[in-house]
């Protein structure tokens, strides 16, 4: 188990590769990530990963099964295993954020300094979207 107790946002607004692994646990692992204006993360569906986005820095578009809509500095987005999304920075200046995977999704140590790289080593994995079912709560919106 790794240990850490630092400042995330600090390290995620002066984080400027693509994606950089910083920290992998048993259960969990956080991603720093910094794209480019005009750029995303590309497509991807995580099968067995829940995924939480948090932007530190920027204004983009996320696209979650389809549905579009805006964030920024602040904005949290979760991701539950099985939805295809992606993120896009439509801004004119770098978007800086992490993500947390749980269980880990990325190799321990992994650095890509830009899109291509992470292209050419295969990220992002294009993954089959299982089914999952949604649960709805006593309002009945999903939970």
């Amino acid at each position: 188990m790794s240990v850490f107790n630092g400042d995330i946002r600090k390290l995620a607004k002066a984080n400027t590769d693509f994606r950089r692994e910083i920290l992998t646990n048993a259960c969990s692992q956080v991603v720093l990530m910094c794209l480019q204006p005009g750029e995303d993360i590309g497509e991807e569906t995580h099968a067995g990963n829940d995924q939480l986005l948090v932007l530190v820095k920027g204004k983009g578009e996320v696209r979650l099964d389809g549905s579009a809509s805006a964030v920024d500095k602040g904005s949290l987005v979760s991701v539950p295993a099985g939805t295809r999304h992606n993120l896009v920075n439509t801004g004119s200046k770098p978007i800086h954020l992490y993500t947390v995977y749980a269980p880990p999704e990325t190799a321990p140590g992994t650095v890509h300094a830009t899109r291509a790289e992470a292209m050419a080593a295969g990220h992002p994995k294009k993954k089959k979207k299982p089914h999952v079912e949604r649960k709805s709560n006593a309002l009945g919106e999903s939970a």
